[in-house]
């Protein structure tokens, strides 16, 4: 029976340290060798995951953005994606602009894509991500918000306190049109609050891929509460050792942890079937 293998990347596939073992590279890689169809959906972008995953062999698309964008890793390319409607774009940033929260914009702009928000109003999080991404050419500071929301926006994200967030999250949260999650950093005290098109979720993602594949069963891994839907979909679903107890409740099994080779460690234990399946 042919099956897709859908990991998430931070705190599933990436250990502490926000890198990939090489245990798990070469565990993976060798079983994508032998066909097994595999591939990873993520919160991050596909420039961000790249630099991540760099040595894991990715040979069908990838998701990004929670399943915003469906794209080829090779080259880039947008093979499918979810965007806001005019009203629910004015509805965001209507409530964005009143409430005051550090948040981040993400968008094309004349096709290249582009992370906006307005410099010096940064918080400790957002100083952090962008230290941690150097020189990074979708950054776009502004001095005032004048042009903050300009182009084709896909997703938001705002961080702070929870409690700073919990308004916004109730307001998207109950709105049908949107899919917004609110949880705690990993490895951080902040939490995020990211709101996109309602069907932008891991979950629809992977069926597409699913389909396209031609694949009857789908094998998902993951840690947070944004791998739920993910989950729901999922012929048989593995949270690793150190995921939230709300997505372990609603596991097929709990596997070892992301700094053990979680991942990795159950596709080796399956690899003939896995490698039979792919």
């Amino acid at each position: 029976m042919k099956t897709l293998y859908v990991t998430d990347l931070d705190g599933t596939l990436l250990n502490s340290r926000d890198t990939i073992n090489p245990y798990s590279i070469e565990v993976i890689n060798s079983l994508v060798e032998k066909g097994m169809l595999f591939t990873y959906a993520t919160a991050r972008s596909l420039v961000s995951a790249s630099v991540v995953a760099r040595g894991l062999t990715t040979r069908i698309p990838v998701i990004a953005y929670n399943g915003a964008y469906i794209l080829n890793p090779a080259t880039g390319e947008i093979l499918a994606s979810e965007g806001f409607g005019k009203e629910e774009m004015e509805k965001v940033i209507g409530v964005l602009r009143g409430s005051g929260i550090c948040h981040l914009v993400y968008s094309y702009i004349e096709n290249e894509e582009k992370v906006s928000w307005i410099a010096g109003r940064e918080n400790s999080w957002v100083r952090r991500y962008k230290e941690q991404r150097g020189a990074d050419r979708r950054f776009r500071p502004l001095s005032d918000d004048a042009h903050l929301y300009d182009g084709d926006i896909f997703y938001f994200t705002c961080a702070g306190e929870r409690d700073e967030l919990l308004p916004v999250y109730d307001i998207f949260s109950k709105d049908a049109r949107y899919h917004c999650t609110l949880q705690q950093e990993l490895y951080r005290p902040e939490y995020l609050c990211e709101i996109m098109p309602a069907k932008a979720t891991k979950a629809n993602a992977i069926l597409k891929l699913k389909e396209l594949w031609g694949c009857e069963r789908v094998v998902s891994f993951g840690d947070a509460v944004n791998d739920i839907p993910m989950f729901r979909i999922s012929d048989e679903c593995y949270a690793v050792e150190n995921a939230v107890d709300e997505l372990k409740a609603m596991a097929t099994g709990v596997i070892g942890s992301n700094d053990r080779d979680g991942v990795a460690v159950w596709l080796r234990k399956n690899a003939d079937i896995l490698a039979e399946d792919g």
